[in-house]
């Protein structure tokens, strides 16, 4: 049976009176509530603000990766085949919301889970789905992804790095950067071309990597916040089995359209994150005594609203989805723009409130990261193409 697949703003609408009231009160969302009251440590939450693994957080964040899936809360949206609930979106929004409340980290596995593993399940073959599902979802195996190159960031379609197919499997050349937990990873989904005489998209491949293959150089990058969460990688002859490949040859480019999440409310976690962040400024600007002017009551108050702002787009949309309509393609570039914009306002603010104090303490972190947001994720002006041509339907 076919589904209607229109679904009115109205009937969008009027859904998402109930989404603040519903995500804070689905049973799911009260059972991991309870859960996360009898488990989470401050150890555990001093871990997950670091915002990103070190070699002091690994071990820490790794038990408590494995904690959350023996207790079924790692993927709520995966399939419960491979240790998820089927979760649908109201659910999944009620367990975002909990988890941001205790300041709860999530899987290790960041990208895997939400973007690699939707993969797998679906082109991967019966083996690969086995060996590599659960023990990315537990985090005993740390995943990352080959994309961006130095000369093909946003634009997928450029990428340059060579898979060669011989008798005994394919011989990698290239490399790669921007690399999220690379010098970390087990295991690295790759994209390589494999048939340079084949259109650009069409001659692209997807490879699982085992990233302990000889032939492979991981070298972190600093960046200007101080951390290391990218990195560069050189394939230089790296062999790989043909068994290797996700999906088929050559079409790489279908095996990345469909890193679209199971997890449809993810992208609600960067206004939850925007509004943990907001909430701490403004108790430190209390405290500090410095929200009580008129001009800092104004620059708060754009950015509460820019934050609400989110919360609507992201709900609004997701109603629709759980109502059985299409996502919109451009309302995820929407949300990025404003979340990336939000993000350096914000920072911006804690610095010229918090002043010398700002310097001392994680808010200098957040300035020096801010601008990179206007890449992560896609850049600004791909964005900013897609709405345009997507959402408003101009020319290219």
């Amino acid at each position: 049976m076919e589904t209607d697949q229109s679904v009115s703003p109205e009937t969008a609408d009027l859904a998402l009176e109930e989404t603040a009231e519903r995500e804070l009160s689905t049973g799911l969302g009260r059972a991991l509530r309870t859960w996360l009251a009898e488990n989470i440590t401050p150890e555990i939450v001093e871990a997950g603000r670091a915002g990103a693994i070190t070699p002091d957080t690994l071990e820490t964040l790794r038990r408590w990766n494995r904690q959350l899936d023996d207790a079924g809360w790692a993927a709520v949206a995966w399939p419960a085949e491979f240790g998820g609930r089927d979760a649908g979106v109201p659910d999944q929004l009620a367990c975002l919301e909990a988890m941001a409340e205790q300041e709860a980290p999530g899987p290790i596995n960041v990208i895997g889970v939400a973007n690699i593993a939707p993969a797998v399940m679906a082109v991967g073959r019966s083996d690969q789905k086995e060996r590599f599902l659960r023990p990315m979802l537990r985090g005993d195996e740390i995943w990352c992804q080959g994309m961006s190159e130095p000369d093909a960031g946003s634009d997928l379609a450029s990428l340059s790095t060579r898979a060669e197919l011989g008798d005994g499997g394919f011989v990698i050349n290239g490399q790669k950067t921007w690399n999220s937990l690379g010098q970390y990873a087990d295991w690295c989904q790759l994209y390589v071309r494999t048939d340079p005489d084949l259109p650009r998209h069409k001659g692209i491949s997807c490879l699982l990597v085992d990233m302990h293959t000889p032939g492979i150089e991981v070298r972190p990058l600093r960046t200007m916040s101080g951390d290391s969460v990218f990195s560069e990688l050189f394939f230089t002859d790296v062999h790989v089995p043909e068994a290797a490949l996700l999906g088929p040859l050559n079409g790489g480019w279908r095996v990345a359209m469909t890193t679209l999440s199971f997890e449809r409310a993810g992208v609600a976690r960067l206004h939850l994150g925007l509004a943990a962040r907001f909430d701490e400024l403004v108790d430190q600007a209390k405290t500090a005594g410095v929200a009580c002017s008129p001009v800092v009551r104004d620059r708060l108050a754009r950015v509460y609203s820019a934050i609400s702002c989110m919360r609507w787009m992201t709900s609004r949309e997701l109603e629709v989805v759980g109502a059985g309509g299409q996502p919109s393609p451009a309302m995820g570039s929407l949300t990025k723009l404003l979340w990336a914009s939000t993000s350096q306002t914000l920072a911006d603010i804690g610095m010229s409130l918090l002043g010398s104090g700002g310097l001392a303490g994680p808010w200098s972190g957040s300035f020096a990261a801010a601008p990179g947001t206007s890449i992560a994720g896609g850049t600004r002006e791909i964005n900013r193409n897609i709405v345009a041509e997507h959402g408003l339907g101009l020319p290219r």
